[in-house]
């Protein structure tokens, strides 16, 4: 073993931060085993340095994140800050520098991490970023490394915990989604603020790092189609539980049917109780994998906090030490598909649509003829009402998500049609 330590430079020192920190000190012998050398904590850059952090010396503590990763001796940055800058600068100002870097900053991977990956290979170095889309659950590295010989089709999954929470609640107890937000924030689940959460914003940057992995295709922010979950009421879990399902806010990243293009969304979704990813409870995240030869994969557990958060940190800075002692670098930026990234119109999915529409005869028949007038097949149809009033509930067949919302429009242009009060996609089938 060498005696020589690998230095780490932290930045950041908060939930995160602080439990790798700590781990390092706690595991410092299991860690240098592992790696074939010890690793020692160089420095670490906060923000306010008056404030007390056990188990870490004050004298490593510095305001001065750029003066750190400029040092020259520093052999790998953790960088746990979060946000696009200043993590983008101090990230390419590290690669500069010398050294590798691992990063939980999901925000910042999808949305340049093209960019970042050329600066990483320009220098030589790595970056490694598995905490950055499911916490604690091992994911990126499976689909980059472990399914390297095979081709993903399909990744399905759960990878928020906030909205897990709020929804599982909805659905286990009926409650609305004020009331469950509400627990959510009271437990330290969701945030003062719950828009990146609640809106998918968290969840679309996931899912673009996961379809650009998975599809060898370079994937951005802004071709993740995004919906948020604030819309979702106690009656369509209602509507839900009548079809045998459940509903989560899923990322969904997907070839199409001839395999030439992919698309990447994030939207609520009903799915069939039957599917692995409804008994998902709580805050937990789980990713549901389909390979053409390795088959159909699930990925459970801890999507969040600053434990399981700080585990995946610490296997990614295991990796990035042992490719420095070895001098090598792991696995880069693999974009040699480049497939065209399809628009939300071009995704072939199921409907649930709840209409309220006039109690009278030709209601059903006028409805039917707008599907048809589309493309759209009906799967199911169910009406109920009285009083001059009535709810119809329509679910269809698998058609493209344009055929699907022009029908909707035209829909709504019906004078029988009151409202649409619910569109739900359908998934897992």
């Amino acid at each position: 073993m060498r005696t020589r330590p690998l230095k780490v430079a932290l930045l950041g020192c908060g939930v995160v931060g602080s439990e790798v920190a700590r781990i390092m000190t706690t595991h410092a012998e299991d860690l240098a085993a592992r790696i074939g050398a010890p690793v020692e904590l160089a420095g670490v850059a906060v923000r306010r340095p008056s404030k007390v952090r056990a188990g870490i010396d004050p004298a490593l503590v510095t305001t001065d994140a750029t003066a750190l990763v400029k040092r020259g001796d520093i052999d790998v940055v953790v960088e746990v800050i979060g946000g696009i800058e200043p993590a983008r600068a101090l990230i390419t100002t590290a690669f500069e520098h010398g050294a590798s870097v691992v990063s939980a900053n999901k925000a910042l991977i999808a949305q340049d991490g093209e960019a970042l990956h050329a600066a990483a290979e320009q220098h030589g170095r790595d970056l490694y970023y598995e905490a950055a889309v499911a916490g604690a659950i091992p994911l990126i590295r499976p689909l980059r490394e472990s399914l390297a010989g095979d081709k993903v089709n399909r990744v399905l999954g759960i990878v928020n915990g906030t909205t897990n929470f709020i929804l599982d609640k909805m659905d286990s107890t009926g409650a609305g989604y004020q009331e469950a937000l509400d627990e959510a924030t009271a437990l330290g689940y969701a945030e003062a603020d719950p828009t990146a959460d609640v809106e998918g914003f968290d969840a679309a940057a996931k899912a673009a790092i996961l379809a650009g992995i998975a599809f060898h295709t370079r994937v951005r922010l802004d071709d993740v189609h995004r919906e948020g979950m604030t819309e979702v009421t106690a009656a369509d879990f209602a509507s839900a539980k009548r079809m045998g399902c459940t509903i989560k806010l899923l990322a969904i990243c997907e070839r199409a049917a001839d395999g030439e293009s992919v698309t990447a969304r994030v939207h609520p979704a009903m799915i069939p109780l039957s599917h692995p990813l409804a008994s998902v409870r709580e805050a937990y995240n789980a990713v549901f994998v389909e390979a053409e030869a390795a088959g159909q994969l699930m990925f459970y557990g801890p999507g969040a906090g600053g434990a399981p958060t700080a585990s995946a940190v610490l296997g990614d800075l295991v990796a990035v030490c042992r490719n420095k002692l070895g001098e090598a670098t792991g696995p880069g930026d693999s974009a040699y598909a480049q497939l065209p990234v399809g628009s939300m119109g071009e995704v072939v999915t199921r409907y649930h649509i709840s209409l309220d529409v006039a109690d009278k005869p030709g209601v059903l028949a006028q409805v039917a003829t707008v599907f048809a007038e589309h493309g759209v097949s009906i799967d199911t149809v169910r009406q109920t009402g009285k009083d001059g009033e009535a709810s119809l509930v329509v679910v269809t067949h698998r058609a493209p998500d344009a055929a699907l919302t022009g029908t909707v429009d035209a829909l709504r242009r019906l004078d029988t049609v009151r409202g649409v009060a619910s569109i739900m996609r359908v998934e897992g089938e």
